[in-house]
């Protein structure tokens, strides 16, 4: 009677734990779609600057997917589906969503794109754009930033991304060239190593100005023929690009 009643207790708090991890899921769900209904609202209200009043399909499901709440610190998951930039340490933040689903539009990724990031920061951007394309490349000058990250896209199965620790200001010129390059802090300029090493044909998002003052966020891009172009896409405010140059 004793191991049966232990059995009916056992049986009974595994089905709590279902159905705690299954509502704690639904909350997640309803906060990713809320996020996204509200970075669709974004996209509207700036739509004269973006020139489309609706972004990739396939990037607005990946935004809607991924969960966010894993790459902020435990004290800012209460906000992880804001729209809004949330601090991740060390100065750093993780971009508000809106920023993050427009800069991953402006790429144009494909399955087979080449992408470099600068600026892995909580890896969040990195998990984004590892569901888009299969070789990813991200570089983090912050060394507890990057091992962090490093260790959270691993226990996420994200397998593909190669993660380094670097000053991303001179790109990774051993894994050049790519498709796409994405530069998650402000720069004074566009970084000339950062140009050698897109391929022809390739693009460029990367926000430019001042630190710490409104910057714009830029849209470069390589012809077949080699000539760059650049584009103002939107103001937008970043943290600055760090390193020794």
């Amino acid at each position: 009677m004793q191991k049966l009643f232990q059995l009916i207790l056992l049986c009974f708090a595994l089905l709590l734990m279902a159905v705690g991890e299954c509502w704690a899921a639904d909350i997640w769900q309803k906060e990713r779609q809320a996020m996204v209904r509200s970075i669709v609202q974004d996209v509207n209200e700036t739509s004269r600057y973006i020139g489309t009043d609706e972004l990739d399909p396939r990037v607005m499901e990946v935004i809607g997917r991924v969960p966010r709440h894993e790459f902020v610190p435990v004290e800012e998951r209460f906000a992880a589906y804001e729209n809004i930039p949330l601090p991740i340490g060390h100065g750093q933040t993780i971009s508000q969503p809106y920023i993050v689903a427009l800069m991953t539009d402006l790429m144009g990724l494909k399955p087979d794109s080449r992408v470099l990031e600068i600026g892995t920061g909580s890896g969040y951007q990195a998990a984004i754009l590892a569901e888009l394309s299969d070789q990813v490349f991200t570089i983090e000058i912050i060394k507890p930033l990057a091992e962090a990250a490093a260790k959270r896209l691993q226990r996420l199965g994200y397998d593909q991304i190669h993660l380094r620790v670097g000053d991303g200001y001179y790109g990774w010129k051993e894994e050049a060239p790519f498709d796409v390059i994405i530069v998650t802090a402000a720069a004074s300029h566009v970084p000339p190593p950062l140009i050698r090493q897109l391929k022809p044909g390739g693009r460029m998002v990367i926000p430019v100005g001042s630190r710490f003052m409104v910057q714009q966020l830029l849209l470069v891009e390589k012809s077949d023929q080699g000539e760059v172009t650049t584009r103002q896409i939107l103001p937008v405010r970043f943290v600055p690009l760090t390193g020794t140059h």
